[in-house]
């Protein structure tokens, strides 16, 4: 072999390894983006001072106090509606009482000036604490779970997106009312929840049922506990299941500190 032969079989090496080089590290650059599954968390809309909300088609009371974390009777003697808490499209309600709007901003006093620039100190870092669980108040019902399934969602108190539990389960399995009650709310107004339904137990105490395929009573009609009322399904979620809640003056609490042990 020549040698201008020997040299032009070095290049072509050369090139084939540098080739070779440059596919593989192509290939180990390669990333594979799946798409993620559509979530399921309702949406923070707790009443915030200051705020009203406009009434739409559809709404009750009921619901527009549920969807802001305020206890119905109180959002109607702020508004002067009582019983049974008619309400109208266009009607503008206040979600906070006579007299507690928005407060004014707070002005800091300043000093006079020296004629040195001197450096602010900085406020100190805000210093963050757990939330405690508050104790359970007596309900005075005998509690019973409205599915059957295992948990796939807790209660986190504090946290807007986990005010109860959810409850795994297949497409079209029962719900059954979790105590004695009337129906308030039955529709698919409130963002995050999907087909839901609300039962009142007395005047302090209400239970909450979302995500459900099809629901089976209307408002106004009484259910006993455990009663069917509606259809499982994944209206709002991702998978099929309930969202489940119990809410004590309008206020979300740990359905697993009043429903029996299993």
């Amino acid at each position: 072999m020549t040698t201008t032969h020997r040299t032009g079989f070095r290049m072509t090496r050369a090139l084939l390894i540098g080739l070779a080089v440059a596919m593989l590290a192509a290939c180990s650059t390669t990333v594979v983006r799946t798409p993620g599954a559509p979530s399921s968390t309702r949406p923070s809309s707790q009443a915030k001072p200051g705020a009203t909300v406009r009434v739409q088609r559809g709404d009750t009371l009921y619901g527009i106090a549920f969807r802001n974390g305020v206890d119905v009777k109180d959002l109607a003697a702020w508004n002067g509606i009582a019983p049974p808490y008619t309400i109208y499209p266009g009607q503008s309600l206040k979600l906070y009482p006579a007299g507690g709007s928005r407060p004014a901003a707070t002005t800091t006093p300043t000093r006079p000036s020296t004629g040195t620039s001197t450096r602010p100190t900085p406020p100190p870092a805000p210093v963050t604490r757990p939330v405690a669980t508050p104790a359970p108040a007596n309900s005075g019902f005998a509690w019973r779970w409205p599915a059957d399934g295992h948990l796939i969602g807790r209660f986190v108190n504090g946290d807007a997106t986990k005010q109860g539990v959810d409850i795994a389960g297949s497409n079209g399995q029962a719900v059954r009312a979790a105590a004695d009650g009337v129906v308030v709310y039955s529709g698919a107004g409130l963002v995050g929840y999907g087909e839901l339904i609300i039962v009142k137990h007395s005047e302090q105490w209400l239970s909450a049922y979302g995500h459900n395929r099809k629901r089976l009573v209307n408002e106004g009609q009484s259910v006993k506990a455990g009663q069917q009322i509606a259809e499982m399904g994944s209206s709002g979620a991702s998978r099929e299941m309930l969202h489940f809640e119990i809410r004590h003056n309008g206020k979300p609490v740990d359905p697993l500190q009043y429903l029996p042990a299993r």
